[in-house]
């Protein structure tokens, strides 16, 4: 039988990663200490596979998208730096998730590309799973993305399935919600400023320290559309996977150094 052995929140952005902070070391340090945390802690548990439910992958509107190729590669870029990885498709879990979720009535799709196998069978790894991963151990991983149409129930029943699919398997999995927050705190931002990023990002702070990872999807779509907090579809979905018997919350971090929110807090130990 297999088992989910772990699961927390972590951020996306590019200068989390030590490679790309260049000049800016000081900006996002008290997460890219969190992280390095969150990493220790998991390869402390010595995972089989990670799976990371990212918001950047490729997606399918209306359905949630499980990447089903050999290999993913992909790079990212900050302060005219560049970290690039590649990493091993944990295939049978993917398509074991794919499978439970479909029974469940869920709408979900396996990707893949170029090849049904081998070298050629190849997929973009987005920054989403990126950032996250550079800090965990190198391990096959599941890439999960959901669209923004799937609703909030049906995203904690995926949730559930693949919880599910973990616990037939054979694999030890580490689960990874891929959040960045609001994205609207600075007037420099590609989004621009709006007073709504501090209170969702507070609401947000709140739920997470609670455990009650559920209500966050009572944030308005009034809020979202102003704060454009990008974590709410991916905690949904460990919110299904760990139910709130499980989850021992312990909060890590939370700053906003540029533009956008960035939460780390393990959820599941």
């Amino acid at each position: 039988m297999g088992e989910l052995i772990y699961a927390c929140i972590a951020p996306h952005g590019g200068e989390i990663i030590p490679e790309l902070a260049g000049k800016n070391e000081a900006r996002m340090a008290k997460t890219r200490r969190s992280m390095a945390l969150l990493g220790e802690r998991l390869r402390a548990k010595t995972p089989d596979a990670l799976i990371v439910v990212t918001p950047h992958g490729t997606r399918i509107d209306g359905q949630i998208a499980i990447v089903n190729s050999e290999t993913v590669a992909g790079s990212v870029e900050e302060n005219g730096r560049t970290y690039t990885m590649v990493r091993e498709v944990e295939r049978a879990l993917a398509r074991a998730i794919a499978e439970e979720a479909g029974r469940a009535g869920i709408p979900c799709g396996l990707l893949n590309f170029g090849t049904s196998d081998g070298p050629l069978s190849r997929l973009p790894l987005d920054w989403g799973a990126i950032v996250p991963l550079a800090f965990m151990p190198d391990v096959p991983i599941v890439i999960i993305t959901p669209s923004r149409l799937v609703q909030a129930n049906a995203l904690m029943a995926f949730g559930r399935a693949l919880r599910t699919a973990v616990d037939h398997s054979g694999v030890r999995a580490g689960l990874i919600a891929s959040c960045d927050w609001s994205h609207t705190h600075a007037a420099s931002g590609p989004y621009g400023y709006h007073p709504a990023a501090k209170t969702v990002d507070e609401k947000v702070v709140g739920r997470i320290k609670e455990g009650r990872l559920e209500a966050l999807k009572e944030i308005s779509e009034e809020e979202i559309e102003n704060a454009k907090p990008d974590g709410i579809s991916q905690a949904l979905v460990l919110a299904g996977a760990v139910p709130p018997a499980e989850r021992k919350v312990e909060w890590l971090s939370y700053e906003a150094p540029t533009y956008f929110g960035l939460i780390c807090a393990e959820i599941k130990a």
